[in-house]
């Protein structure tokens, strides 16, 4: 069994590699866009770029965080991912970055949708509404799993003793 769960540590640190190079050529690609943006001048057409550019780190920022919550929860703390509290906590790392990156998404499709194509909106309205759904949802999760969390007091102390793993 330790050469299975080894093997699969193994997999794990290399998507979040994979996940941290990605976060890093959006980063790169996202900073050219920029410069490039501010050379030719401050316009209407370097604020879109900014304003793309913006999108690809917000993308980088999720990609970096996956990467972050892989590692930390499949490779230092080896957690059970079975108990409330460990899903609530995974969950809630996950859906706080991918909410506000789509949010950000969201706006950057609005603003060009704006300026090149209105008939764009609507598509930049629903990514923006199903943001809202995707945050309700997340609330609703969280106050269901507090009650399932009251049942399990020691899936919390257990949670909380792997903490001790990243300090």
């Amino acid at each position: 069994m330790k050469l299975v769960t080894g093997f699969f540590r193994i997999v794990h640190g290399a998507m979040a590699l994979l996940f941290a190079l990605a976060a890093l050529v959006l980063v790169a690609i996202a900073a050219r866009l920029g410069w490039s943006a501010v050379a030719t001048g401050f316009d209407a057409v370097a604020a879109q770029s900014i304003i793309e550019a913006v999108g690809l780190v917000a993308a980088a920022v999720v990609a970096l965080q996956i990467a972050e919550t892989i590692v930390e929860e499949e490779i230092i703390r080896d957690a059970d991912i079975s108990a409330p509290t460990r899903v609530r906590r995974f969950l809630s790392r996950f859906f706080v970055v991918l909410i506000v990156a789509l949010a950000i998404e969201g706006l950057v499709a609005t603003f060009k949708a704006l300026h090149d194509d209105p008939a764009q909106l609507p598509y930049a309205a629903s990514l923006l509404v199903g943001v809202g759904v995707l945050l309700t949802s997340w609330g609703i999760f969280i106050r269901l799993n507090r009650y399932a969390e009251e049942l399990e007091p020691e899936a919390m102390a257990d949670a909380k003793s792997e903490d001790d793993k990243l300090k």
